[in-house]
Parts: structure tokens; sequence; C-alpha cells
């Protein structure tokens, strides 16, 4: 197995600050956050404040929290963060975005009070798979970290979801089903698979060799273009109310 024998394609070498690194996902944190960007730019009025209020309450409940709580399980990371920290991690930084959620809805409309409470249950229930883990899988996860960020910066801006946001939500759906069919291909090969062997014979009669970087490389590949390519149109967005 090579591929450095590293959990993701982010991941840094075990140990010290490294670890904090790796635990936020860097490249899928922004993709997510990408998703509020693309929600709040479609709106038909944008305001920075909003906007940089809603995107911290995802950082710090997604970004953090909910990947905390996903390392408790079986340290998929390989992280050496001590359990008490990522325990920590997870309740204040989860309780802490739930907080700015709150405020805004305070300061901008209460409705956005239901948002912040589905985003709070689904943090904990999809990480720590509650309930016998009826609130996660594919489905749920297109539905929480694509489809529900774009909503919701929608409707920070606007008050209320008109067609593009659910054109754009459905959008932001498929893109994060397809998100998590390469992503769980690749967790396969690079946390559990230790060798992988055979041959391809082409039509022709020549043969190529399969092994875990053959694996790896297309959906590896495929996931971090669709990163830069969601990354690009948020920030391309944003610019548009610059």
């Amino acid at each position: 197995m090579s591929a450095e024998a590293r959990p993701a394609f982010y991941a840094l070498r075990s140990g010290g600050w490294r670890d904090y690194v790796t635990l936020v996902h860097p490249p899928y944190t922004l993709w997510h956050l990408s998703y509020v960007a693309l929600g709040a730019g479609l709106a038909p009025e944008f305001r920075w404040n909003r906007f940089w209020l809603v995107s911290a309450a995802f950082f710090l409940a997604v970004g953090i929290g909910a990947h905390a709580l996903d390392e408790l399980r079986g340290r998929p990371l390989q992280t050496r963060i001590p359990r008490a920290v990522l325990v920590g991690l997870g309740a204040l930084t989860i309780a802490g975005g739930v907080a700015l959620g709150v405020a805004a809805a305070v300061s901008f409309d209460l409705w956005l009070l239901l948002f912040v409470g589905f985003g709070g249950f689904i943090a904990v229930a999809y990480n720590l798979e509650l309930f016998g883990g009826a609130f996660h899988g594919p489905i749920w996860f297109a539905a929480s970290w694509g489809a529900f960020p774009v909503l919701t910066g929608y409707f920070t801006m606007a008050g209320r979801v008109r067609a593009e946001a659910v054109l754009a939500a459905a959008y932001a759906f498929l893109l994060s089903f397809a998100q998590q069919r390469l992503s769980a291909e690749v967790r396969l090969v690079r946390r559990r698979v230790v060798d992988a062997s055979g041959v391809v014979t082409l039509r022709d009669g020549t043969t190529q060799p399969i092994d875990a970087d053959r694996l790896l490389r297309a959906p590896e590949t495929a996931l971090q273009a669709l990163a830069g390519a969601t990354i690009a149109l948020g920030l391309a967005l944003l610019l548009l109310h610059g």
C-alpha cells in the first residue's frame, strides 16, 4: 500500500499542531463553506455582516465541531489529539456555532432559528451516528453538508427561499452525494486496504496492473477537482458583491 499510508490526501504527518490542521479537513471544509457563499451570493440582496456571521457559525459547527466528533469514532484521521480535547472541541465549537446562529436569528430573522436547530442537531446526530445511524449515510450527508448550507446562506440574506435557492440546493445535494460516493472508495483504500493487486486485460490483449495507487488516482483526483471548482464558484459569487 503506497500513498504514504496517509488516511486522507490532505492529512499531515501525525502529531502536534499538524493533527489540528488535519482535523479540520481543509479542502472539504472550504468546499462546504462555499455552499454558504453560493446561497448567499444568489440572494437578491447581499449583506457582508450576515455572510460573515453565518460562515463563522458553519466553520465552528461543521469545520471543527462535527469533525472533532467524527474523530472520536475510531480515529479515522489517525490523530493523537486526546479524547477529552476532542470532546471539548466538539461541544464548545458546536455550541459556539449555535450561539452565532441564535444571534443572527435575533438580529435578522427569527425564522433562522429553524435552521440553527437543525444544524446543531445534525452536526451531533450525523457524526456520532445517534439513533442507530438513522441520520447517517449518503442521503443525509448530501442534504446536511450540501443542500442545507445553500438554503441557510440564501435565507440569511433574503428572509425567504425562492426557486433559484431550491435549484442551487439541488445542485449542492447532488455534488455532495457524488463527493460522498467518491470519498467512500478513497477511504476504503487509504484506511482499510492492506494490499491490492491484479491486472486489467484490454481488448487488444495488453494488460495494465491494478494496485492501490491506481484505485485511488481517479476518485481522489476527481475529489480535488470538485473541491477546487466549488471553492472557485463560491469566490466568484462573493466577488460580485465585493
